[in-house]
C-alpha cells in the first residue's frame, strides 16, 4: 500500500505538499490515518515527479523512508512546479524494495502511481498481461502488481485510447480478474489528473485555481471532499468532477490541451515564465512563507 497525492495549480514549492501541511505526505508516511488494512507505515521508498516549464516530467525516487533523505528538504524547498505527483510506499510482502519499483512510474508526459494491491498477482492477472505486446512486458520497470497495472494502462494510452476510458477500463478489467483488488490510481500528464477510489480512501480539494487529489487530506480545510468507493475523479486546476467508475467513460472525451469539458488548459510556469499572472505569483510566493518561486531543477531522473 502507499499514500500518494497529485497537485495541479499555480506553481508552488514541493515542500508545500511534502512537508509543510499538518498532515503532509511525509507525515502520512509514518502516521497515516486511513490505511484500511494495508499496513501501518509507508517506509519502503518514496517518489516525487514534477513538470518543468517545458519538456517531460522529472522524477526523484529513493528506497528509504522519506524523512531519512538528507537532500530532499532542500530540494523540495527550492523546486517549484504547478503539476506534481508524489507517493510514499508500503511494499506488499514479497514485492521488491527498489527505486524502479517506486512510484511515480513514467512514460512521455505521463506519471502514474498506484495505492493498493492486486491479490494473487501475478497469476490473477497473467491472462491480462499475456495480451500485451512482448515489448511492453520486457520494459516493465519492476516485477510488481503496480508496474503491471501501469503496463496495462500504458498500452491503452499508447494505442490512442481516450485517457478517461483507458483508466476506467483498466481498473474495471483488473477488478474483474482479481475481485478483491484495491486500486487507487493517480495518473497525470501535467494538465489533468485522473484518479480512482477502489477499496482505499481518496479525497479531493478544489479551491481557487488549484486542485489536490490525495489519499488523505493534508489539513483540516473544510473544502476537502471524500471520493466514494467505486468512483473516478477527473480534475483540472481549480475544478474536479466525480463519476461512478462503471459509467465514468460513457461519452467521455479528452484532449491533452483541454479538460474533460473541452475547456483549454494551460500549465502554470514559475516566476520566470508567462503562464501565471503577476498577482497570482505574488499570492503563491506569500503563501509559501516568502520563498520566491525560483526556477525548477531540471535534468534526468535522480
Amino acid at each position: 500500500m502507499c499514500r500518494h497525492l497529485a497537485y495541479l495549480g499555480p506553481p508552488v514549492p514541493l515542500a508545500t505538499l511534502l512537508f509543510d501541511p499538518p498532515h503532509a505526505l511525509a507525515r502520512q508516511a509514518d502516521a497515516p490515518r486511513d490505511m484500511r488494512g494495508g499496513g501501518t507505515v509507508n517506509v519502503d521508498g518514496f517518489g516525487v515527479g514534477w513538470y518543468p516549464a517545458d519538456g517531460p516530467p522529472v522524477r526523484y525516487r529513493r528506497t528509504g523512508p522519506i524523512w531519512t533523505d538528507p537532500d530532499l528538504p532542500a530540494l523540495a524547498a527550492a523546486t517549484v512546479s504547478g503539476a506534481v505527483l508524489a507517493s510514499v510506499r508500503s511494499a506488499t510482502v514479497g514485492m521488491p524494495v527498489t527505486e524502479s519499483a517506486t512510484a511515480p512510474f513514467a512514460e512521455g508526459a505521463w506519471l502514474f502511481s498506484l495505492n493498493g494491491l492486486v491479490p494473487g498477482w501475478p497469476d490473477s492477472i497473467a491472462a491480462l498481461a499475456g495480451r500485451l505486446p512482448t515489448r511492453d512486458l520486457l520494459t516493465l520497470e519492476a516485477p510488481t502488481d503496480a508496474a503491471t497495472v501501469w503496463a496495462l494502462l500504458r498500452h491503452r494510452l499508447r494505442t490512442g485510447a481516450d485517457p478517461v476510458r483507458a483508466v476506467a477500463g483498466t481498473v474495471r478489467e483488473v477488478v474483474a480478474a482479481a475481485p478483491r483488488s484495491r486500486l487507487n490510481v493517480l495518473v497525470t500528464d501535467g494538465h489533468v489528473v485522473l484518479g480512482t477510489a477502489v477499496g482505499h480512501a481518496l479525497s479531493v480539494r478544489a479551491a481557487g485555481e488549484s486542485v489536490l487529489v490525495c489519499s488523505e487530506p493534508l489539513d483540516a480545510d473544510p473544502d476537502w471532499r471524500p471520493v466514494p468507493d467505486g468512483h473516478l475523479v477527473l480534475a483540472a486546476a481549480g475544478r474536479c468532477e466525480i463519476r461512478r467508475l462503471d459509467a465514468a467513460d460513457r461519452g467521455a472525451t479528452w484532449r491533452p490541451d483541454s479538460d474533460w469539458a473541452g475547456n483549454p488548459t494551460v500549465r502554470g510556469t514559475d516566476s520566470r515564465g508567462a503562464g501565471i499572472a503577476e498577482s497570482e505569483r505574488s499570492r503563491v510566493a506569500a503563501g509559501a512563507g516568502g520563498r520566491a518561486a525560483q526556477g525548477r531543477r531540471r535534468g534526468r531522473d535522480a
